[in-house]
C-alpha cells in the first residue's frame, strides 16, 4: 500500500484543497499561516483606529453651571460648542472611511514584509494624530482669520498626509502584485490605484485651498469622505483572500 501524503494547493480564490490522510490538518495549518501573515497587522491597526476615533469625543467639553455668565443657560452653552460638534462629525467620518478602505484593501493582501509593516506604521502615525488637529480646528474655528487659516491648514494637512501614506501603502503592495493574491484581477488593481492616487491629489488640493478658504477646504474634505464611502463598481470581480471558514478539504484514500 502506498503511503498517504497530504498535499494542499489553492483552488480558486476562496478555498484550499488538501488531499491525503493528513489533508485536513495540513490545510488548517496552511490556512492559519496565510491568515497570520496580515492578521496581526490588521488587529493592531484596528486598535489604533478605535483609540483615535474615541479620542475625538473627549475633546468636547462639558459645560459647568458654575462657569456660566449671568443669564446663560445650559442649552445656550451647548449650542455655543457647535465648532466642537462640527469637528467631531467631520473627523469621525474621515476616520471611519479611512478604516473601511484600510480593511477592504487588506482582504486582498495575503503576504506581509518589513516594508509593509513600516508603511503601515507611518500611515497609522497620522491616523492617531487626527484628534489633535480636530481639537485645534474646533478651538479656533471662530478665531481670527489667521487663526482659522492655521487651524484649517493643520487639519487638512494631517488628512493629506494620511491619504498620501495610505496611497503609498497600496502602491507598494499592488506593485507587480507584490503582496496581493496572484489571481486578483489586474483591471481591478489598476482601478483601485487610480482611485487612491486621484484621492490623494484632491486631499493635497484641500490642503492648499485651506490657505484661501477654510469653508471650501472642509467642504471638499467632506465630499471626498462621502465619495470613498461608495463601493467600488468592480469590487464584485475581485479575488478575495482565503478565509478559514471557507476552506474546502477533500480526502482521497
Amino acid at each position: 500500500m502506498l503511503p498517504r501524503v497530504a498535499s494542499c494547493v489553492p483552488d480558486g480564490a476562496n478555498y484550499i484543497v488538501c488531499v491525503g490522510e493528513e489533508g485536513a490538518e495540513a490545510g488548517m495549518e496552511l490556512q492559519n499561516s496565510i491568515d497570520s501573515e496580515t492578521g496581526r497587522i490588521e488587529a493592531f491597526s484596528d486598535a489604533v483606529f478605535a483609540i483615535a476615533i474615541t479620542l475625538l469625543v473627549i475633546e468636547i467639553g462639558v459645560p459647568h453651571v458654575a462657569d456660566f455668565p449671568l443669564g446663560a443657560t445650559l442649552f445656550g452653552e451647548l449650542l455655543d460648542q457647535w465648532p466642537s460638534y462640527l469637528g467631531y462629525m467631520i473627523s469621525f467620518l474621515q476616520i471611519g472611511v479611512i478604516w473601511a478602505n484600510h480593511h477592504n484593501r487588506f482582504r486582498y493582501i495575503v503576504r506581509s514584509d518589513h516594508s509593509l509593516l513600516f508603511l503601515n506604521i507611518l500611515f497609522l502615525m497620522f491616523v492617531a494624530f487626527i484628534p489633535f488637529p480636530t481639537a485645534v480646528l474646533s478651538e479656533y474655528l471662530e478665531g481670527t482669520a489667521a487663526e482659522r487659516t492655521t487651524a484649517g491648514a493643520l487639519y487638512a494637512g494631517t488628512l493629506m498626509m494620511t491619504a498620501i501614506f495610505f496611497t503609498l501603502l497600496w502602491l507598494y503592495v499592488a506593485g507587480s502584485r507584490r503582496l496581493l493574491d496572484e489571481r486578483m484581477d489586474l483591471t481591478l488593481i489598476r482601478a483601485m490605484t487610480r482611485r487612491y492616487v486621484l484621492g490623494a491629489f484632491f486631499y493635497v488640493l484641500a490642503f492648499l485651498i485651506a490657505f484661501v478658504s477654510l469653508a471650501a477646504s472642509l467642504a471638499l474634505l467632506v465630499v471626498l469622505a462621502l465619495i470613498f464611502i461608495l463601493p467600488e463598481p468592480s469590487d464584485r470581480t475581485a479575488v478575495r483572500r482565503p478565509r478559514q471558514d471557507r476552506r474546502r478539504v477533500t480526502r482521497t484514500p
